[in-house]
């Protein structure tokens, strides 16, 4: 399949000279074919000699800022955009700068901030961050300065769209931000050791207490105050087989709020897939600044991988005509069909692919134009 992809057209929409097209979709494909973000894994899986790529890929690092080129990734016909923290293990990473404890106040590693826009049941990152204990500690910084960071860099991006969070934003300086930003939010509360308090009113009198019958109608409480400080609506839901309810507290009208949670809940494994396909718990650097380099070029290869393996999904087992992919709608089939059996990156990454040379040429030129569409801010439907 790799000789197929024309990696390096998709590298032509992302970054501007011939030299960093060139070394950027070499780097790409040997994260695609070592499924690993590791430099020595990359550079082995690249054409030529270990050391010659080793150092190409020290030196595009160096030159490039492939963060910049991560956020061409933004959908603009996003419905709304995920925020999703993920825990990256590092245990024996003692001297590494940027590398501090975890939550369990043990194990070693660092937290990756991800930002993305769904599509087909998974998600197209578009920016992140970094952070760690030891990171708060060097640079005077909290994880509420680190997420607050984060929402004033993808402001201007995302627009009016609301921002889907779960429990782990669920604390009031954060909610004081957001509000203050008026950025649209839906957040589900962390209702584990501590569950936080609400009141009716800001002077604390009348609390609330959240309360919902098990498989009962979604129970809904406007205008209530968050540790009396932060006015929100809120609302419950206890689904078939959870042990207890979900609240989420929004900004939107609660209804609507409901429905993206419930949207976001099914691609959650997004992020999943680039630790279980590519591997991104051994990405490993010895700055902070590489780090984030070479995690972009992860996710831009992520993105890739997830447009082209929905694609051939559609094609190998939904009988979609190349000509006609529509990677914003279902193909029409059974419930039986294997369709369902595999996501795109994991039939791309580990599957072998039964379409001929002609197909494949097809689909990849049909992605492509998605990719350029998506990256020029234009409806990825428009070339149907």
């Amino acid at each position: 399949m790799h000789k197929y992809m024309r990696i390096i057209e998709f590298a032509k929409e992302l970054f501007s000279n011939e030299k960093e097209i060139k070394t950027a979709s070499e780097i790409i494909q040997g994260i695609l074919i070592s499924k690993s973000p590791r430099i020595s894994d990359v550079a082995d899986a690249m054409e030529g000699e270990y050391e010659g790529s080793y150092k190409k890929i020290q030196r595009f690092l160096k030159q490039t800022t492939p963060k910049e080129q991560l956020n061409l990734l933004f959908n603009e016909e996003a419905e709304y955009v995920i925020g999703d923290p993920t825990e990256i293990e590092r245990p024996h990473a003692h001297k590494t700068k940027y590398v501090g404890t975890l939550r369990d106040g043990k194990t070693k590693g660092f937290w990756m901030l991800t930002f993305a826009t769904p599509i087909r049941g998974r998600a197209i990152p578009f920016h992140f961050l970094t952070y760690s204990s030891r990171t708060f500690e060097e640079q005077v910084s909290s994880r509420n300065l680190e997420h607050h960071k984060a929402i004033q860099e993808i402001m201007q991006l995302i627009g009016d769209r609301p921002v889907v969070f779960d429990r782990e934003f669920s604390y009031l300086e954060l909610l004081k931000n957001l509000l203050e930003a008026k950025m649209k939010f839906v957040i589900r509360l962390n209702m584990r050791a501590n569950p936080p308090n609400f009141y009716y009113d800001k002077d604390q009198k009348r609390k609330l207490r959240l309360r919902i019958a098990p498989l009962g109608k979604p129970r809904i409480y406007r205008k209530v105050y968050y540790m009396g400080i932060a006015r929100m609506n809120v609302i419950g839901f206890w689904l078939y087989g959870f042990k207890a309810p979900i609240w989420v507290m929004t900004n939107l009208e609660p209804e609507k709020a409901l429905d993206l949670y419930f949207k976001r809940m099914k691609i959650e494994i997004s992020f999943r897939d680039l630790k279980s396909l590519l591997n991104m718990d051994k990405v490993m650097n010895k700055s902070q600044e590489q780090l984030e380099k070479m995690l972009a070029m992860l996710l831009i290869s992520y993105a890739i991988s997830l447009l082209l393996g929905e694609a051939i999904r559609d094609v190998q087992y939904a009988q979609v005509d190349p000509d006609a992919i529509d990677l914003l709608a279902h193909p029409q089939i059974g419930k039986r069909s294997k369709w369902y059996s595999f996501s795109g990156p994991f039939l791309l990454l580990k599957r072998r692919c039964r379409l001929s040379g002609h197909q494949l040429r097809k689909i990849v030129s049909a992605v492509l134009q998605i990719f350029i569409n998506l990256v020029l801010g234009k409806s990825v439907r428009s070339f149907v």
